[in-house]
C-alpha cells in the first residue's frame, strides 16, 4: 500500500506537469508575436502544431499502453517531451517552435492515456473518483500556477534578478528572448520526470473491457453510431473553445487596452485557469443535485454572456469576464463526455479513445481565431467561439443518456450521503 500511494503521488504530480506544459502557452503568444514578428494567422499555428498531436496520438498511445506496459509509455512520453523543449530552449525560431510543441503536444497526449487506469489501480477502485477530483485539482493548480512563473521569468531574467537558478539562465537565454527560458525549465522538468519514473517500481494494471481501445470490430461499430460523432464534435468544440480563449487573451487585452503581457495579460489567464478548477468543484455539487444536461446549459449560456462583455466591455469588464468565461466553462470536458459514455452502451475504452481525440479541437479554433484576426481584427474573430459555444449548449437539448447522473432528493440527502 505504500509503495502504492507513492504511484498516487506521483500520477498528481504528472497532471500538474501536464496542466503546466499545456496551458502555458496563451501567457508567451504576444511575445512570440512579437519577437519573431508574426502575424495572428501564423500565430494560430503555435496551438495547431501542439494540439494536433492528440489527434495523432490518442489511439495509437492506448496501443502502445496495451502492448508494452505503463511505464515505458511514461518514460517514453516525457523523453518526447524533453527533446520538444530543449530544441526550443537550444534553437529559438518560429519553425522549431512548431515542431517542439508538436513534440510536446506527442509526450502529453501519451501521458493522458496511460494515467487514468495507473490511478484507479494505484489508489484503488473504492477511492477512484475522490483521486480524481484531486488530480484536477492538481491540474487546475498548475494551469493557475504557470503563468505566474512566466510572469517571475520575464521580470527577472535580464532584468538584474539574483538567484542561482535566474543566474544559470541569464547564461543559457538571448537577451532579447527572456521567455524562452521557461523552455529551459520545461526541459529540466522532463527529465526530472524521465529519472523519477526510471527507478519506480509500478503495480501490473489490467485494464478494464470500459479501459481498452478495440481498432477492430468495435471501432467500427462505434463509427456507425450518430451519436459517437455528435459527442466527439462536442468535445472538440469544447477544447476549441478553452484554448480558443485561453490562447488569445493576453493578445486581446495587448491591442485592445495596452495590457502588459508579461503582467497584467499572464495574471488574467492565470485567473480563468483558477476560477475553471473553482468551478468544478461547484459542479460537482451541482451534479448531486441537478440533471447534467441542465448545468450544461446554464453553466454554457454564462459563458456565452461572459465572452461577449469581455469582448464588447471597457478593460475593467473584460480583466474580470474572460476570468468568468474560465469559470463557466468548467463543467463542460466532464459532462460531455459522461453523457457520451452514458449515452453508449458498450465498447467504452475505444470510445473514450475516439473522444480523447477530441482534443485537436485545440489545434482547430484557435488556427481559424488566428486566421480570422487577420482579416476583420481579432474582436470580431473572436466571436467565432460562439459556434462551438452554441453547439455544446444543444448538447443539453439534444442528448438521451441511457442512465442520468446520480442525484440526491435534498441537501439534507447530500450531506448525508457526504457522512
Amino acid at each position: 500500500m505504500q509503495r502504492n500511494s507513492f504511484i498516487v503521488i506521483l500520477i498528481l504530480v504528472i497532471f500538474f506537469v501536464i496542466s503546466f506544459l499545456t496551458n502555458i502557452l496563451g501567457p508567451i503568444i504576444p511575445d512570440i508575436v512579437r519577437d519573431f514578428n508574426l502575424s495572428l494567422g501564423l500565430a494560430g499555428f503555435l496551438p495547431f502544431a501542439f494540439f494536433v498531436a492528440y489527434g495523432v496520438m490518442s489511439i495509437p498511445s492506448g496501443l502502445l499502453v496495451e502492448k508494452y506496459g505503463e511505464k515505458k509509455v511514461l518514460l517514453w512520453a516525457f523523453m518526447v517531451a524533453f527533446a520538444g523543449a530543449f530544441l526550443f530552449a537550444v534553437i529559438p525560431g518560429f519553425s522549431i517552435a512548431l515542431l517542439s510543441l508538436f513534440l510536446i503536444g506527442i509526450g502529453m497526449a501519451m501521458l493522458q492515456v496511460v494515467i487514468n487506469p495507473l490511478l484507479r489501480v494505484a489508489g484503488g477502485e473504492e477511492k477512484f473518483a475522490f483521486n480524481s477530483v484531486m488530480a484536477q485539482l492538481f491540474f487546475g493548480a498548475a494551469s493557475f500556477l504557470s503563468p505566474m512563473l512566466y510572469s517571475y521569468l520575464v521580470r527577472n531574467v535580464h532584468s538584474g534578478g539574483d538567484g542561482f537558478i535566474i543566474g544559470i539562465l541569464n547564461n543559457l537565454v538571448p537577451e532579447n528572448l527572456k521567455w524562452v527560458s521557461l523552455y529551459w525549465v520545461f526541459a529540466v522538468i522532463a527529465l526530472l520526470m524521465v529519472v523519477v519514473i526510471a527507478v519506480i517500481r509500478f503495480p501490473k494494471v489490467e485494464l478494464r473491457d470500459d479501459e481498452r481501445i478495440d481498432v477492430g470490430n468495435s471501432f467500427k461499430e462505434l463509427v456507425r453510431n450518430k451519436y459517437v460523432w455528435l459527442f466527439f464534435l462536442g468535445i472538440f468544440c469544447y477544447v476549441g473553445t478553452e484554448q480558443g480563449i485561453a490562447n488569445w487573451i493576453s493578445q486581446f487585452l495587448q491591442t485592445y487596452h495596452g495590457a502588459d503581457p508579461g503582467t497584467t495579460g499572464a495574471s488574467v489567464i492565470s485567473y480563468f485557469w483558477g476560477l475553471l478548477t473553482i468551478g468544478c468543484l461547484l459542479g460537482l455539487l451541482l451534479l448531486k443535485i441537478f440533471d447534467s444536461r441542465h448545468v450544461l446549459i446554464i453553466f454554457t449560456t454564462g459563458a456565452i454572456l461572459s465572452l461577449l462583455l469581455a469582448l464588447f466591455g471597457s478593460k475593467e469588464m473584460a480583466l474580470l469576464a474572460f476570468p468568468a468565461t474560465g469559470f463557466f466553462a468548467s463543467v463542460m470536458y466532464s459532462v460531455i463526455f459522461s453523457l457520451a459514455l452514458n449515452s453508449v452502451p458498450n465498447h467504452h475504452g475505444t470510445f473514450s479513445g475516439i473522444l480523447c481525440a477530441g482534443i485537436c479541437g485545440g489545434a482547430v479554433v484557435p488556427l481559424i481565431v488566428g486566421g480570422l484576426g487577420e482579416m476583420v481584427g481579432l474582436k470580431l474573430a473572436m466571436l467565432f467561439l460562439l459556434i462551438p459555444l452554441g453547439y455544446i449548449l444543444s448538447i443539453g437539448l439534444w442528448a438521451r443518456p441511457l442512465v442520468t447522473n446520480d442525484r440526491v432528493g435534498s441537501l439534507k440527502e447530500l450531506f448525508e450521503s457526504k457522512a
